[in-house]
């Protein structure tokens, strides 16, 4: 009987990670430290950085509202997922409903309280983050573009949070951020190509849908060469240290993209495309350190 209700309990436990996506917030965990470390206060030492209890508090605060994110989401996608992804949608399912919503509750205060150790600005800015993303869930996702632009946006907000915390406005923050907006832009939307069948079935008028594979594969493709505008900037203007060989490596790794792209005609080869999306830009936030190495072999002063 033990056994069994062990079972029962690391099921349930796997299903809650399933829905949070609990490696997906581990990576944005990472590079909200990363990017604070190496772009944000490169003049800090490592201790004062990682040991910043604000800062802290405003990336637990990020990773609950985040969560509590992917849990509405999931919830106003079942029919949907249902259908696009059945296997990932039955383990979701070992949570009821009512465990999921109170969950996002729980989650959503959580990040409130944990925004009002910094401040009560970070308290608005998370509460309107929270608005946003249950917003988006409920109606705005269902729209072609402006679903695809606001998703986009809400997925490099949190950024932003520690970007406000060290008062950092240098021009560099603003053309990595524009780089890496474009590659979740295109994620976006090589998921919405991938998710074609869910989204005809249940009425969700995303840009494959309204305007077809094509126009969706044209966009792609002008979005990858985009990538190229703040790449090079990034590499002839500022001082990036050696990650400037994650870009050029970008840049292969995107014309490979859009070779696949142009030949891709079924689900699997969409979910190959999005593969290489996120492979890239999880490379990239590890690829943060590049930017100092000297900074790696330092001790913690």
């Amino acid at each position: 009987m033990l056994r069994r209700k062990q079972k029962h309990f690391l099921l349930k436990s796997f299903s809650l990670l399933s829905v949070v996506r609990g490696y997906n917030i581990l990576i944005i965990v990472i590079a909200q430290y990363l990017t604070s470390i190496y772009i944000l206060a490169p003049e800090l030492p490592i201790r004062h950085v990682v040991l910043d209890l604000n800062l802290l508090m405003l990336v637990l605060a990020s990773a609950a509202a985040i969560a509590g994110g992917y849990i509405i989401n999931n919830f106003y996608d079942r029919e949907k997922d249902l259908i696009n992804r059945p296997r990932k949608t039955m383990l979701d399912r070992l949570i009821s409903q009512r465990t999921k919503l109170s969950t996002y509750f729980i989650l959503n205060f959580l990040s409130v309280v944990l925004a009002s150790y910094v401040s009560f600005k970070a308290v608005v800015f998370f509460s309107l983050y929270i608005f946003g993303i249950w917003f988006y869930s409920h109606k705005l996702k269902k729209y072609p573009v402006v679903g695809n632009i606001v998703a986009s946006t809400l997925a490099v907000i949190p950024f932003f949070a520690v970007f406000i915390y060290y008062r950092n406005f240098d021009i560099v923050i603003f053309v990595h951020a524009t780089f890496l907006f474009l590659l979740i832009a295109m994620r976006e939307l090589v998921k919405d190509l991938e998710n074609l069948k869910g989204d005809l079935a249940q009425n969700y008028r995303t840009i494959p849908v309204v305007y077809g594979e094509g126009l969706s594969k044209r966009m792609l493709t002008f979005m990858s060469l985009l990538t190229l505008v703040p790449a090079y900037f990034l590499i002839t203007q500022f001082e990036i240290g050696y990650m400037y060989l994650y870009f050029y490596g970008s840049m292969l790794a995107l014309a490979f993209f859009v070779f696949v792209l142009w030949k891709s005609k079924e689900k699997l080869h969409y979910m190959i495309l999005h593969g290489i999306l996120k492979f890239v830009i999880v490379i990239g936030v590890f690829s943060i350190v590049l930017i100092d190495v000297p900074l790696l072999l330092k001790r913690f002063v």
